[in-house]
């Protein structure tokens, strides 16, 4: 059990119970009290939905009676405990999520797994930089498929040459994913393990925002 529970995501789908989106706990808490969404609890492979208050019932019985997991997360209000859903779907929203996946450091991190695309070292976010695989000085453009993570000594080997000319080679080659990456990193935490009900072979044909 844990209160570091802020900094968690919540997995939102669709009233279809597609995957459409990552929330923080913060904005799955505001949705759920404005009544716009329910939480989707994943018991033994079947799913129940409850709204708020009926929530935060479940989450006073588990707390009163000793039922609470290792691996949930909860916040403290002034009144009552209540539990960090996982998994939260909007009750009006049916539309399949965009296609386009933002390019943001954040994105492009987790598409290259924190691993430096030159030497395959696996690093802290603070410990990596962003490479233009064909520099900016020789026309090349921030896409999908110019950048990538790179440590600090590959980066500063590899200057503003391309690779071919700094004698270096990529260990893959970049490109545009098809769905947030960031749900491939999260997936190896036991916490988030209740998404893969939604993010099976079918769902992943469903790109994410």
């Amino acid at each position: 059990m844990s209160y570091q529970s802020l900094h968690s995501s919540v997995l939102v789908l669709n009233s279809s119970l597609v995957a459409v989106d990552i929330a923080s706990v913060k904005r799955a808490f505001c949705l759920l009290f404005k009544a716009v969404a329910q939480v989707v609890d994943v018991s033994d492979g079947s799913f129940e939905f409850h709204g708020f208050e009926s929530w935060r019932e479940v989450s006073e019985f588990k707390w009163e009676n000793g039922l609470v997991d290792n691996d949930s997360e909860w916040v403290s209000t002034v009144s009552y405990e209540i539990e960090v859903p996982r998994v939260i779907r909007l009750l009006t929203y049916d539309k399949y999520p965009e296609s386009h996946v933002s390019l943001n450091r954040r994105n492009l991190f987790a598409r290259d797994e924190k691993t430096c695309q030159y030497c395959g070292c696996e690093l802290p976010m603070s410990e990596l930089s962003i490479d233009h695989v064909i520099p900016l000085s020789m026309g090349g453009k921030t896409t999908w498929e110019n950048v990538v993570c790179a440590c600090t000594e590959c980066n500063k080997k590899k200057g503003s040459m391309t690779p071919q000319i700094a004698g270096m080679k990529l260990i893959r080659r970049p490109g545009e994913p098809l769905r947030n990456p960031q749900i491939k990193l999260k997936l190896r935490r036991k916490k988030y393990y209740s998404w893969k009900h939604f993010l099976n072979d079918a769902y992943w044909s469903v790109e994410l925002q």
